[in-house]
């Protein structure tokens, strides 16, 4: 994929959980596009910020950044409405189910099914936004015990010791231990994005199939 995946407003506006669904949009569309960036769906910012307005209340016309939002309410109002993509088009989620970040291959198993999982963890200071130079790698700092605040991002890969995640628009790694010590959300997501080309995920799954293997990890959560 593209190393900038635009940052979808999200150094302006609280609005990761907007920024973070747009994000998965492009990651499901170049996939299963084959790989090419030029099938890969991304929104305007114009889009990005109807969203925000809609899902988390943002308003405009007022100073500030925003209200930020609940990742289950943005996810919530995606399977109901859907987000804007387009004049007169919305992208609505197929379905949603939390899982349990304690349970690690759960958490593997959704990345391989679905493409990705979309992620609420909280932020350590070291990686806060005084910081515009974040490093590649999070990993957990000993000397940190100070928080500033959630950040929703998607992961949509993983090896046996880190994860791949998507912040503000960039490609960065997360460990499996700051996984475990930060994490507080994860999020399985069935989009018609992950089977649009061929009518099948690129791991071969029917929506049927997805459909199955998503009621597995909710019964295993």
């Amino acid at each position: 994929m593209p190393t900038d995946l635009g940052v979808m407003l999200n150094d302006r506006l609280l609005n990761c959980t907007c920024a973070a669904f747009y994000h998965a949009l492009q990651v499901w569309s170049f996939n299963a596009a084959g790989r090419t960036s030029a099938r890969m769906l991304t929104a305007s910012d114009s889009y990005v910020k109807e969203l925000y307005k809609l899902a988390c209340g943002y308003d405009p016309e007022k100073s500030g950044e925003g209200p930020g939002g609940k990742a289950q309410l943005v996810l919530k109002y995606l399977l109901k409405h859907g987000a804007p993509v387009g004049p007169r088009r919305r992208n609505k989620i197929l379905a949603y189910i939390e899982v349990d970040p304690r349970q690690v291959e759960d958490v593997k198993r959704a990345i391989n099914e679905c493409g990705l999982v979309y992620v609420g963890f909280n932020v350590p200071k070291y990686l806060g936004p005084q910081n515009r130079h974040l490093p590649k790698v999070w990993d957990v700092d000993p000397s940190n015990r100070r928080f500033i605040g959630g950040h929703a991002v998607v992961a949509p890969g993983y090896d046996e010791q880190m994860l791949d995640v998507i912040s503000w628009g960039r490609f960065y790694k997360m460990t499996w231990k700051f996984f475990g010590k930060y994490v507080e959300e994860v999020y399985a997501i069935a989009d018609h994005a992950w089977i649009a080309a061929t009518g099948k995920t690129p791991g071969g799954l029917t929506l049927k199939e997805l459909d199955t293997q998503m009621q597995a990890l909710r019964e295993a959560g």
